[in-house]
């Protein structure tokens, strides 16, 4: 587990629990930041800032880590435009001139400090307009967010279960390596070493690379080794699973990954 530095207090709290998951599933991928930033394209450095709260990461690199790290896209989605508001926010605050208000005005008559008065008081109801606009466009994204994982749900619920469903185009492609080797009788990628997750259609993540890699190396190939259990994938584990006298049903069950842990390759 890494070590690391206190986030800046003067983060919004909704900033700091975005950049506190971000942590976990690095620490989840155990990847350092020169590897992390072979896989998602943003440099070393930029995941150092991102992940000790200097600057906010832009929302690729957000699902990027996702699809590393096996969380849910659309759960950090919501939490990243939340996040990229009260940042927004914080910025505009910071960069203000609080100095304007509080330094001392010079004398004037009475008739030269009315228009000035009139003047602050517009500046501040105007910004407290733009405020109340923000929260509200923050909270009505979130609230669309939702409903459309729900509607998707829904509609994976209703779908012909032979029907493979469909991956969401917006996850960045990532494309892992395979170190095979064999510990104990039973061979492992480097990805994951668990055995007994169930893996189906659309799921995401180590695991599914693990098994990829797994079935790549028992001659049944799933296609890229992308961590995404897709229709291709699919097929791989039901030729497995046929070839294996297993019962074939596409889906990655404990008796599956036993046997892809301990099969001889074709």
């Amino acid at each position: 587990m890494s070590r690391w530095k206190e986030l800046p207090a003067e983060l919004h709290p909704q900033v700091h629990q975005l950049i506190v998951r971000l942590r976990r599933l690095k620490d989840h991928s155990e990847l350092s930041t020169r590897r992390l930033a072979v896989k998602t394209g943003y440099s070393a450095k930029s995941w150092q800032r991102y992940l000790n709260g200097r600057s906010l990461p832009p929302l690729e690199a957000v699902e990027a880590m996702a699809r590393i790290g096996g969380d849910d896209p659309a759960r950090l989605l919501v939490m990243h435009e939340i996040a990229a508001q009260r940042w927004a926010e914080g910025r505009t605050a910071a960069t203000g001139t609080p100095e304007d208000s509080s330094a001392t005005p010079p004398e004037h008559t009475p008739t030269e400090r009315q228009p000035y008065g009139r003047l602050l008081r517009a500046a501040v109801a105007a910004g407290a307009v733009v405020t109340v606009l923000s929260v509200s466009v923050a909270l009505l994204l979130a609230v669309r967010l939702t409903d459309a994982r729900a509607q998707l749900a829904h509609d994976r619920a209703d779908a012909d279960v032979t029907t493979p469903a469909t991956v969401s185009a917006s996850l960045v492609p990532v494309i892992y390596s395979c170190r095979l080797e064999q510990r104990d009788g039973r061979w492992y990628a480097g990805l994951s070493r668990t055995r007994d997750i169930l893996l189906s259609n659309t799921q995401v993540g180590l695991e599914v690379a693990e098994a990829q890699c797994l079935l790549r190396r028992a001659g049944t190939a799933p296609g890229d080794i992308d961590g995404v259990f897709g229709p291709k994938t699919r097929r791989a584990v039901e030729r497995m699973q046929k070839q294996n006298g297993l019962i074939v049903n596409g889906v990655i069950d404990p008796p599956t990954w036993q046997a892809l842990r301990e099969v001889a390759p074709k």
